[in-house]
């Protein structure tokens, strides 16, 4: 999969400038949803000009998807991270029909991100339904790196992922000596009020190692009366390669986190 992308700087975001990747998928409607992507990267990764193929998949789903440079600048810690990444989604909110995207005023909004760019996303939702009630019409959480104690089940296969060390010291970096993990915008997995949020995707696969903790959020969303589209992928599609990991399968995810987008915003559109 591919699609086309330029390399930008949105200026008048409120923490100031940052550095975008904007991929346009093929065929795009005149109101094409409009996606703030948030990389992953176990809250480690500061390099924002690579090809991002998480990104790509939204894009080829019909969506304009803006990969900003939400990191690099504040060493992924929170609350900066945060700050960042909610600036640049309330940007894009107050700027959709005005930014030469091909995006429209009718434009769905939407924020994304997998592994500890999910966290971020996540976060962000939360701000957004805070601060900006209803301007976010959607969250996309792909394998969301939610739980600070890694304590689920599941998380027993990140050795064999090769990602235990790396989620550890990434935590260690995001929430520092602050206590980022009481604030729920932090760690969202344990925010006690998650009623009003925006509909929600949420996808993992069955050999990833955020399975448990990601569908532990989705059950909870749904708990409070967020709609909820969730979907736990078969074994065997190289999941963990999605977020950096290591597996012995051949990656062949992408169409699978394209259909599944494609059929959110259709959800959400009706």
């Amino acid at each position: 999969m591919s699609a086309p992308w330029k390399d930008v700087v949105l200026e008048n975001v409120p923490t100031g400038p940052v550095a975008a990747r904007i991929y346009n998928g093929e065929g795009l409607k005149k109101a094409a949803p409009l996606v703030l992507y948030l990389h992953g990267g176990a809250f480690l990764d500061t390099n924002h000009a690579v090809d991002r193929p998480v990104a790509v998949s939204l894009a080829e789903a019909g969506a304009i998807v803006v990969a900003a440079d939400y990191t690099s600048g504040n060493q992924n810690a929170f609350p900066q991270v945060l700050e960042c990444a909610y600036g640049i989604l309330a940007y894009l909110g107050n700027k959709r029909n005005m930014l030469a995207l091909g995006g429209a005023k009718k434009s769905l909004l939407f924020v994304a991100g997998e592994e500890s760019g999910g966290n971020v996303a996540a976060g962000v939702a939360l701000k957004a339904r805070d601060q900006m009630p209803g301007s976010l019409d959607g969250q996309v959480l792909i394998s969301p790196l939610l739980d600070p104690f890694m304590g689920s089940k599941s998380f027993l296969q990140a050795e064999e992922s090769g990602m235990r060390e790396r989620w550890t010291e990434g935590w260690n970096r995001y929430l520092g000596f602050l206590g980022g993990v009481c604030h729920p915008y932090a760690a969202p997995r344990y925010c006690s009020r998650l009623s009003g949020l925006a509909p929600a995707l949420v996808l993992t696969a069955e050999d990833d190692p955020l399975r448990d903790e990601s569908m532990e959020y989705g059950s909870r969303l749904k708990a409070a009366g967020v709609r909820v589209r969730q979907q736990v992928l078969p074994a065997g599609t190289g999941w963990p390669t999605l977020y950096g990991g290591q597996s012995k399968d051949r990656p062949s995810w992408q169409q699978d986190v394209c259909c599944c987008f494609k059929g959110f915003v259709e959800e959400v559109q009706a």
